[in-house]
Protein backbone atom coordinates (compact mmCIF):
# COMPACT_ATOMS: atom_id res chain seq x y z
CA UNK A 1 0.00 0.00 0.00
CA UNK A 2 1.24 3.27 -0.93
CA UNK A 3 1.91 5.59 2.16
CA UNK A 4 1.45 9.25 2.26
CA UNK A 5 4.86 10.25 0.28
CA UNK A 6 3.83 7.91 -2.74
CA UNK A 7 6.19 5.20 -0.92
CA UNK A 8 5.13 1.47 -1.10
CA UNK A 9 6.72 -0.63 1.75
CA UNK A 10 8.00 -3.98 0.69
CA UNK A 11 10.74 -6.24 2.24
CA UNK A 12 13.89 -5.75 0.88
CA UNK A 13 15.69 -8.06 -1.27
CA UNK A 14 19.31 -8.94 -2.30
CA UNK A 15 21.08 -8.11 -5.37
CA UNK A 16 22.35 -11.39 -7.61
CA UNK A 17 24.79 -11.76 -9.98
CA UNK A 18 24.99 -15.44 -10.53
CA UNK A 19 22.97 -16.91 -12.77
CA UNK A 20 24.59 -18.10 -16.24
CA UNK A 21 22.76 -15.19 -18.15
CA UNK A 22 23.82 -12.49 -15.67
CA UNK A 23 28.12 -13.81 -15.57
CA UNK A 24 30.74 -11.67 -16.01
CA UNK A 25 31.47 -11.47 -19.77
CA UNK A 26 35.25 -10.32 -21.25
CA UNK A 27 34.55 -6.58 -22.08
CA UNK A 28 35.94 -5.86 -25.97
CA UNK A 29 38.08 -3.29 -26.02
CA UNK A 30 36.87 0.84 -26.63
CA UNK A 31 38.16 2.13 -29.53
CA UNK A 32 38.35 5.55 -30.39
CA UNK A 33 35.04 6.07 -31.99
CA UNK A 34 32.16 3.46 -32.15
CA UNK A 35 29.73 2.77 -35.02
CA UNK A 36 26.40 2.24 -33.27
CA UNK A 37 23.17 1.92 -34.42
CA UNK A 38 19.84 2.45 -33.01
CA UNK A 39 16.47 1.37 -33.95
CA UNK A 40 13.65 2.85 -33.14
CA UNK A 41 16.53 5.98 -33.14
CA UNK A 42 13.44 8.84 -33.96
CA UNK A 43 11.21 7.63 -30.90
CA UNK A 44 11.07 9.54 -27.87
CA UNK A 45 13.65 7.31 -25.57
CA UNK A 46 15.80 6.43 -28.93
CA UNK A 47 16.28 10.43 -30.39
CA UNK A 48 17.83 10.94 -26.70
CA UNK A 49 19.64 7.65 -26.81
CA UNK A 50 21.17 9.56 -30.15
CA UNK A 51 22.01 12.88 -29.37
CA UNK A 52 23.72 11.08 -26.05
CA UNK A 53 25.65 8.84 -28.28
CA UNK A 54 26.06 11.52 -31.31
CA UNK A 55 27.55 14.21 -28.44
CA UNK A 56 29.63 11.69 -27.25
CA UNK A 57 31.40 11.21 -30.35
CA UNK A 58 30.28 7.76 -32.07
CA UNK A 59 28.96 7.52 -35.10
CA UNK A 60 25.48 7.12 -35.19
CA UNK A 61 22.99 5.09 -37.02
CA UNK A 62 19.64 5.77 -36.52
CA UNK A 63 16.70 3.66 -38.06
CA UNK A 64 13.35 4.16 -37.87
CA UNK A 65 10.12 3.49 -40.21
CA UNK A 66 8.53 5.90 -38.30
CA UNK A 67 5.26 4.75 -37.45
CA UNK A 68 5.65 6.27 -34.14
CA UNK A 69 8.88 8.00 -34.02
CA UNK A 70 9.31 11.51 -35.72
CA UNK A 71 11.84 13.06 -37.86
CA UNK A 72 11.32 16.06 -35.31
CA UNK A 73 12.64 14.43 -32.65
CA UNK A 74 16.17 14.02 -34.36
CA UNK A 75 16.21 17.28 -36.74
CA UNK A 76 18.88 18.82 -34.49
CA UNK A 77 20.96 15.70 -35.30
CA UNK A 78 20.97 15.71 -39.39
CA UNK A 79 23.43 17.29 -40.95
CA UNK A 80 26.00 16.12 -38.14
CA UNK A 81 29.05 14.47 -39.82
CA UNK A 82 28.63 11.41 -36.85
CA UNK A 83 25.03 10.56 -37.74
CA UNK A 84 22.82 8.84 -40.21
CA UNK A 85 19.60 8.76 -41.02
CA UNK A 86 17.87 5.38 -42.81
CA UNK A 87 14.26 4.95 -43.14
CA UNK A 88 13.77 1.15 -42.18
CA UNK A 89 11.38 -1.37 -40.53
CA UNK A 90 13.39 -3.26 -38.57
CA UNK A 91 11.07 -6.33 -39.75
CA UNK A 92 12.93 -6.39 -42.76
CA UNK A 93 16.55 -7.04 -42.71
CA UNK A 94 19.34 -4.67 -43.28
CA UNK A 95 22.91 -5.07 -43.88
CA UNK A 96 25.68 -2.70 -42.20
CA UNK A 97 28.73 -2.35 -40.23
CA UNK A 98 28.58 -1.35 -36.71
CA UNK A 99 30.17 -1.81 -33.22
CA UNK A 100 27.29 -1.98 -31.07
CA UNK A 101 23.50 -2.40 -31.02
CA UNK A 102 20.82 -0.64 -28.99
CA UNK A 103 17.89 -1.88 -30.34
CA UNK A 104 14.87 0.26 -29.17
CA UNK A 105 12.26 -0.68 -32.23
CA UNK A 106 8.73 -1.17 -30.83
CA UNK A 107 5.41 0.66 -30.07
CA UNK A 108 5.38 1.13 -26.40
CA UNK A 109 2.54 3.05 -25.97
CA UNK A 110 -0.48 1.56 -25.47
CA UNK A 111 -2.67 3.25 -28.08
CA UNK A 112 -0.59 2.70 -30.81
CA UNK A 113 0.49 -1.33 -29.66
CA UNK A 114 -3.55 -2.06 -29.86
CA UNK A 115 -4.19 -0.30 -32.56
CA UNK A 116 -1.16 -2.90 -34.62
CA UNK A 117 -0.85 -5.28 -31.93
CA UNK A 118 0.37 -8.08 -35.20
CA UNK A 119 2.35 -5.42 -36.61
CA UNK A 120 3.65 -4.88 -32.35
CA UNK A 121 4.56 -8.42 -31.92
CA UNK A 122 6.02 -9.18 -35.43
CA UNK A 123 8.48 -6.03 -34.41
CA UNK A 124 9.30 -7.25 -31.22
CA UNK A 125 10.17 -11.20 -32.20
CA UNK A 126 11.26 -10.61 -35.99
CA UNK A 127 13.11 -7.56 -35.53
CA UNK A 128 14.31 -8.61 -32.38
CA UNK A 129 16.11 -11.60 -34.30
CA UNK A 130 16.76 -9.58 -37.30
CA UNK A 131 19.31 -7.26 -34.95
CA UNK A 132 20.65 -10.33 -33.37
CA UNK A 133 21.48 -11.80 -36.95
CA UNK A 134 23.18 -8.57 -37.54
CA UNK A 135 25.31 -8.54 -34.63
CA UNK A 136 26.26 -11.83 -34.35
CA UNK A 137 27.39 -11.35 -38.35
CA UNK A 138 29.44 -7.82 -37.38
CA UNK A 139 30.21 -9.27 -33.74
CA UNK A 140 28.56 -6.41 -32.51
CA UNK A 141 27.71 -5.90 -29.01
CA UNK A 142 23.90 -6.15 -28.52
CA UNK A 143 21.36 -4.40 -25.87
CA UNK A 144 17.95 -4.99 -25.91
CA UNK A 145 15.37 -2.83 -24.52
CA UNK A 146 12.59 -4.57 -22.48
CA UNK A 147 9.64 -3.58 -20.22
CA UNK A 148 8.39 -3.87 -17.04
CA UNK A 149 5.54 -4.94 -18.89
CA UNK A 150 7.21 -8.50 -18.42
CA UNK A 151 6.20 -8.56 -14.76
CA UNK A 152 2.56 -7.78 -16.27
CA UNK A 153 -0.18 -7.61 -13.17
CA UNK A 154 2.77 -8.30 -10.68
CA UNK A 155 2.26 -10.34 -7.10
CA UNK A 156 5.49 -9.62 -6.43
CA UNK A 157 6.17 -6.13 -4.91
CA UNK A 158 8.75 -4.38 -5.63
CA UNK A 159 10.02 -6.33 -8.64
CA UNK A 160 13.34 -7.83 -9.34
CA UNK A 161 15.01 -9.44 -12.17
CA UNK A 162 14.09 -12.92 -10.74
CA UNK A 163 10.55 -12.43 -10.82
CA UNK A 164 9.02 -14.29 -14.00
CA UNK A 165 5.61 -12.14 -13.87
CA UNK A 166 1.99 -12.65 -14.41
CA UNK A 167 1.30 -11.64 -17.64
CA UNK A 168 -1.93 -12.17 -19.17
CA UNK A 169 -0.65 -13.86 -22.58
CA UNK A 170 -3.83 -13.64 -24.19
CA UNK A 171 -5.11 -9.98 -23.37
CA UNK A 172 -4.70 -7.01 -25.89
CA UNK A 173 -1.78 -6.30 -23.99
CA UNK A 174 0.08 -9.08 -24.86
CA UNK A 175 0.79 -8.25 -28.38
CA UNK A 176 4.09 -6.05 -26.13
CA UNK A 177 3.82 -7.57 -22.83
CA UNK A 178 4.46 -11.23 -24.60
CA UNK A 179 6.14 -9.88 -27.53
CA UNK A 180 9.05 -8.16 -25.69
CA UNK A 181 9.49 -11.69 -23.27
CA UNK A 182 9.67 -13.52 -26.29
CA UNK A 183 12.60 -11.26 -27.42
CA UNK A 184 14.42 -11.36 -24.37
CA UNK A 185 14.14 -15.09 -24.67
CA UNK A 186 15.76 -14.91 -28.35
CA UNK A 187 18.55 -12.42 -26.67
CA UNK A 188 19.56 -15.13 -24.40
CA UNK A 189 19.31 -17.90 -26.95
CA UNK A 190 21.42 -15.74 -28.93
CA UNK A 191 24.29 -15.57 -25.85
CA UNK A 192 23.97 -19.20 -25.29
CA UNK A 193 24.37 -21.00 -28.70
CA UNK A 194 26.66 -18.11 -30.35
CA UNK A 195 28.80 -16.73 -27.24
CA UNK A 196 27.69 -12.90 -28.15
CA UNK A 197 28.06 -9.98 -26.21
CA UNK A 198 24.34 -9.46 -25.11
CA UNK A 199 22.50 -6.88 -22.66
CA UNK A 200 19.00 -6.87 -21.80
CA UNK A 201 17.45 -3.56 -19.77
CA UNK A 202 13.58 -3.63 -18.57
CA UNK A 203 12.55 -0.21 -18.30
CA UNK A 204 10.10 1.01 -16.46
CA UNK A 205 7.67 4.22 -16.51
CA UNK A 206 9.98 7.09 -18.82
CA UNK A 207 9.15 10.61 -19.21
CA UNK A 208 10.48 13.60 -20.70
CA UNK A 209 11.22 15.78 -23.57
CA UNK A 210 9.49 14.88 -26.93
CA UNK A 211 6.83 12.36 -25.39
CA UNK A 212 4.13 12.12 -28.47
CA UNK A 213 1.55 14.41 -26.84
CA UNK A 214 -1.00 12.05 -27.99
CA UNK A 215 0.69 8.61 -27.06
CA UNK A 216 -1.84 7.73 -24.06
CA UNK A 217 0.65 7.42 -21.34
CA UNK A 218 -0.03 8.71 -17.94
CA UNK A 219 2.38 11.38 -17.20
CA UNK A 220 2.38 12.95 -21.27
CA UNK A 221 -1.65 12.95 -20.93
CA UNK A 222 -1.77 14.50 -17.44
CA UNK A 223 0.87 17.57 -18.73
CA UNK A 224 -0.59 17.81 -22.11
CA UNK A 225 -4.45 17.59 -20.20
CA UNK A 226 -3.31 20.35 -17.55
CA UNK A 227 -1.68 22.75 -19.87
CA UNK A 228 -4.78 22.83 -22.32
CA UNK A 229 -7.05 23.62 -19.63
CA UNK A 230 -8.79 19.85 -20.28
CA UNK A 231 -9.83 17.46 -17.31
CA UNK A 232 -6.83 15.32 -16.54
CA UNK A 233 -8.44 11.63 -16.70
CA UNK A 234 -7.47 9.29 -14.54
CA UNK A 235 -8.42 5.29 -15.67
CA UNK A 236 -9.65 3.26 -12.06
CA UNK A 237 -9.39 4.09 -8.92
CA UNK A 238 -6.47 6.09 -8.95
CA UNK A 239 -4.84 3.68 -6.41
CA UNK A 240 -3.22 1.73 -8.50
CA UNK A 241 0.81 2.71 -8.76
CA UNK A 242 3.60 3.89 -10.44
CA UNK A 243 6.89 4.54 -10.60
CA UNK A 244 8.42 7.23 -12.92
CA UNK A 245 11.91 7.40 -14.03
CA UNK A 246 13.16 10.69 -16.28
CA UNK A 247 14.66 9.99 -19.43
CA UNK A 248 18.36 11.27 -18.95
CA UNK A 249 18.81 9.28 -16.52
CA UNK A 250 17.04 6.09 -18.62
CA UNK A 251 19.79 6.76 -21.05
CA UNK A 252 22.78 7.08 -18.43
CA UNK A 253 21.51 3.76 -17.28
CA UNK A 254 21.45 1.48 -20.90
CA UNK A 255 24.84 3.46 -21.97
CA UNK A 256 25.87 1.75 -18.53
CA UNK A 257 24.52 -1.51 -19.20
CA UNK A 258 25.81 -1.58 -22.55
CA UNK A 259 29.24 -0.50 -21.97
CA UNK A 260 29.61 -2.52 -18.83
CA UNK A 261 30.65 -6.19 -18.30
CA UNK A 262 27.50 -7.63 -17.64
CA UNK A 263 24.50 -9.39 -19.24
CA UNK A 264 21.26 -8.72 -17.00
CA UNK A 265 18.79 -8.47 -17.28
CA UNK A 266 18.75 -5.17 -15.14
CA UNK A 267 15.58 -3.28 -14.04
CA UNK A 268 16.57 0.80 -15.18
CA UNK A 269 13.85 2.47 -13.32
CA UNK A 270 12.91 5.09 -10.29
CA UNK A 271 12.23 2.85 -7.18
CA UNK A 272 9.99 6.50 -5.73
CA UNK A 273 6.33 5.36 -6.55
CA UNK A 274 3.44 7.04 -6.66
CA UNK A 275 -0.37 6.47 -6.96
CA UNK A 276 -2.11 7.58 -10.00
CA UNK A 277 -4.31 10.39 -7.98
CA UNK A 278 -0.50 11.24 -6.04
CA UNK A 279 0.60 11.92 -9.85
CA UNK A 280 -2.02 13.50 -10.82
CA UNK A 281 -1.74 16.12 -7.81
CA UNK A 282 1.64 16.80 -8.42
CA UNK A 283 0.91 17.67 -12.05
CA UNK A 284 -1.59 20.20 -10.86
CA UNK A 285 0.95 21.72 -8.42
CA UNK A 286 3.76 21.83 -11.06
CA UNK A 287 1.45 22.95 -14.09
CA UNK A 288 -1.69 24.17 -13.53
CA UNK A 289 -3.25 24.34 -10.03
CA UNK A 290 -6.96 25.10 -11.60
CA UNK A 291 -6.97 21.41 -13.51
CA UNK A 292 -9.92 19.10 -12.77
CA UNK A 293 -9.35 15.27 -11.74
CA UNK A 294 -11.72 13.49 -12.96
CA UNK A 295 -12.29 9.17 -13.16
CA UNK A 296 -13.51 6.95 -15.98
CA UNK A 297 -13.58 2.92 -15.64
CA UNK A 298 -9.96 0.98 -16.17
CA UNK A 299 -8.84 -0.31 -19.26
CA UNK A 300 -7.95 -4.33 -19.26
CA UNK A 301 -4.86 -5.86 -17.92
CA UNK A 302 -3.89 -2.48 -15.91
CA UNK A 303 -1.57 -3.49 -13.50
CA UNK A 304 -2.41 -2.88 -10.52
CA UNK A 305 1.33 -2.11 -8.81
CA UNK A 306 4.66 -1.17 -10.43
CA UNK A 307 8.34 -0.63 -8.53
CA UNK A 308 11.29 -1.64 -9.69
CA UNK A 309 14.28 -3.20 -7.51
CA UNK A 310 16.96 -1.83 -8.44
CA UNK A 311 19.60 -3.44 -5.95
CA UNK A 312 21.29 -5.50 -8.62
CA UNK A 313 22.11 -2.45 -11.40
CA UNK A 314 23.21 -0.27 -8.50
CA UNK A 315 25.26 -3.07 -7.08
CA UNK A 316 26.92 -4.23 -10.21
CA UNK A 317 27.18 -0.90 -11.93
CA UNK A 318 26.92 1.92 -9.84
CA UNK A 319 23.62 3.15 -11.42
CA UNK A 320 20.73 4.98 -9.43
CA UNK A 321 18.27 7.89 -10.86
CA UNK A 322 19.12 11.35 -9.96
CA UNK A 323 16.05 14.14 -10.81
CA UNK A 324 13.57 13.64 -9.18
CA UNK A 325 9.43 14.09 -10.15
CA UNK A 326 8.74 17.75 -10.11
CA UNK A 327 12.21 18.71 -11.55
CA UNK A 328 11.84 16.44 -14.70
CA UNK A 329 8.01 17.59 -14.90
CA UNK A 330 8.92 21.62 -15.07
CA UNK A 331 11.77 20.45 -17.94
CA UNK A 332 8.62 18.39 -19.50
CA UNK A 333 6.20 20.89 -19.47
CA UNK A 334 8.65 23.40 -21.16
CA UNK A 335 8.86 21.22 -23.99
CA UNK A 336 5.23 20.90 -24.26
CA UNK A 337 4.11 24.23 -23.41
CA UNK A 338 6.47 24.92 -26.93
CA UNK A 339 4.86 21.82 -28.99
CA UNK A 340 1.06 22.74 -28.13
CA UNK A 341 1.45 26.38 -28.77
CA UNK A 342 -0.13 27.16 -25.32
CA UNK A 343 0.72 29.82 -22.37
CA UNK A 344 1.68 28.17 -19.32
CA UNK A 345 -0.83 28.67 -16.44
CA UNK A 346 0.01 30.97 -13.64
CA UNK A 347 1.52 28.80 -10.97
CA UNK A 348 1.86 29.63 -7.18
CA UNK A 349 5.47 29.72 -6.24
CA UNK A 350 6.38 27.52 -3.67
CA UNK A 351 8.93 25.50 -2.00
CA UNK A 352 10.11 22.74 -4.18
CA UNK A 353 10.22 19.88 -2.26
CA UNK A 354 10.22 16.39 -3.91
Amino acid sequence: MATSNGTVHASDSKASLSTDSETKIKAKPRIERNRVLVSGGAGFVGSHLCTYLVERGDHVICIDNFFTGSKENIAHLIGKTNFELIRHDVVEKILLEVDQIFHLACPASPIHYKYNPIKTIKTSFLGTMNMLGLAKRTRARFLLTSTSEVYGDPLEHPQTESYWGNVNCIGERSCYDEGKRAAECLTFDYQREHGMEVRVVRIFNTYGPRMALDDGRVVSNFVAQALTGQQMTIYGDGQQTRSFQYVSDLIEGMVRVMDGPYAGPFNIGNPTEFTMLELAKVVQEVVNPAAEIVFRENTADDPSRRKPDISKVKKALGWEPKVPLREGLARMVDDFTKRLDVTRPPVPDKPVTA
